[in-house]
């Protein structure tokens, strides 16, 4: 992972924006979508910078004041860069090539794009609402992770991809029931992560225990939630314990 994505709140925070033309107006309405205050180079609060027409002199001077520089076109000076945006506000995707190519991370976007329905956000802002409701209802940390889950599972009541899935939330926390343990073995089609099945992606991102051989990568565990436990074994576990239990091997 070249960079770690971070999402940053701009609110009346003071942004340095240098250069004209077309780069530089874009670069203003993005930043005026996050309520930034924009100012000149010379701003002695500003503690971030977009470099709109790529200047490397500009830059230069920005960055030896400790100022985290964005530079158009010019990714060798970047301390960050821009990602394109999907906006289901609050939900916010970010694609990002590392500057390799904007027109890349633009096409993806445009997908991504026609995929997700209008009211994602909505979802969104009813599961926050229904934060203390989801609580009471499943008091235990895991219990609770693991219901959600299922409920934003692919067919599931709060299916990302349904229109109505916001309206279907009191639904979903009337009707549905705790998630009990369960054992999933996977065999893998080879050691490279591109050739995971959209299932196995799917499971090791939900899975609680990831019990795997030797011999499986660490670029296919890493699919795997950060927090989920993970053991070498030659053998799926007898008690699978709560929660999703994986077993990943090869072939």
């Amino acid at each position: 992972m070249h960079s770690l994505p971070v999402f940053l709140r701009l609110d009346g925070q003071p942004v340095i924006l240098t250069g004209e033309g077309e780069a530089a107006e874009a670069k203003r309405r993005l930043l005026e979508r996050a309520n930034a205050r924009i100012v000149a180079e010379d701003d002695a609060d500003a503690r971030i910078a977009i470099v709109s027409d790529g200047d490397a002199a500009v830059a230069a001077r920005l960055r030896a004041r400790g100022v985290l520089v964005n530079a158009t076109d010019n990714p060798a000076l970047c301390d960050f860069t821009l990602p394109a945006i999907v906006d289901r506000d609050p939900v916010l995707i970010a694609i990002g090539t590392g500057g390799a190519s904007a027109g890349l991370a633009k096409a993806l976007r445009q997908r991504i794009e026609a995929l997700l329905p209008a009211r994602l956000g909505a979802l969104a802002s009813a599961l926050a609402q229904a934060r203390a409701a989801i609580r009471a209802r499943w008091p235990d940390p895991g219990d609770r992770r693991r219901a959600i889950d299922a409920g934003l599972a692919p067919g599931s009541l709060l299916d990302p991809l349904r229109e109505d899935a916001a309206d279907l939330l009191p639904v979903w926390l009337d009707e549905a029931r705790p998630q009990g343990g369960r054992l999933v073995t996977i065999r893998l089609l080879s050691p490279d992560p591109d050739d995971l099945t959209l299932r196995a992606a799917r499971l090791l991102g939900e899975a609680d225990h990831v019990y795997h051989a030797v011999d499986v990568p660490r670029a296919i565990l890493d699919r795997a939630r950060a927090d989920a436990s993970r053991v070498a074994a030659d053998a799926p576990p007898e008690d699978a314990g709560d929660g999703l239990t994986l077993f990943l091997s090869l072939g």
